[in-house]
Order: C-alpha cells, then structure tokens, then sequence
C-alpha cells in the first residue's frame, strides 16, 4: 500500500500533498516555543507564509528568521526564496460538545392517563411506553 502511494506523489499532480508534507515536517522540527505559535502554513509561488494564533509570536518568528532558513534545508523546502509571516483577525469557531446525561429513570410508568384529547392521549402512552423501556 505504502508502495502504491509513494509511487503516486511522484506524480506532477500532487505536488500540493508533497508541498503540504514538508510544511508539516518543517513545523514538527521548529523549535517548541515557536510550534506553538503556528495555526498553518503554506506556500504561495516561492514565499512560505506562516499564520500565527498572536501578535507575540509573530515578533518571535522575525527573531527567530534566520533559524527557520536554515531548517528550510533540512526540510527539503529548498525553492523558498522567502518567509513571511502574520496574524489573522479571523477567530475560530469554537464547536460545543453537546453532552447527553444518562441518568437512571426513576419512574415506573404508572399513572393514569385522563386526557380527552386523543392526540395528547396518545403522546402520554409513548411517554409511558418510554419509560417502561428505560
């Protein structure tokens, strides 16, 4: 399997994948204090931009510039002419997980059912069936 897919980003097609891979080896061998500052990277035309999370890290990154260059080696990023990097006014929408509580019924079901209206007689006895069931 892994034969088929290195055969596969040899291919001209891919190179996007080949390009996304060596960012990402790139950012797994900076050094902690800057890893974290990163939210993604890419490249445009021979410029790879680094999007940062905070104004702070952008500071440490242009400090930090010449490192990064040298690791761009290492990297087999070698067609980069240069780095830039900045912060993006977008926040990220945060998803709430939804939790469900489980609790053991307490009820038993039984109660007598006095409603005339067959629609809301009817949604009693599946509330009832419900609980029966739990």
């Amino acid at each position: 399997m892994s034969t088929i897919l290195n055969h596969l980003k040899q291919h001209p097609e891919f190179r996007k994948i080949n390009t996304s891979q060596k960012i990402q080896k790139l950012i797994d061998i900076l050094p902690l204090k800057l890893k974290k500052g990163i939210k993604f990277a890419y490249v445009k035309g021979e410029i790879l931009y680094f999007v940062l999370t905070h104004p702070v890290f952008k500071l440490e990154f242009e400090y930090n510039k010449a490192l990064i260059n040298s690791l761009l080696i290492s990297a087999h990023l070698a067609n980069i002419q240069d780095i830039k990097f900045f912060v993006t006014n977008k926040r990220e929408k945060k998803q709430e997980v939804k939790k469900v509580e489980k609790y053991k019924e307490r009820s038993h079901g039984i109660f007598e059912n006095k409603i005339a209206n067959p629609k809301l007689h009817k949604l009693f006895e599946e509330i009832r069936a419900v609980i029966k069931n739990s």
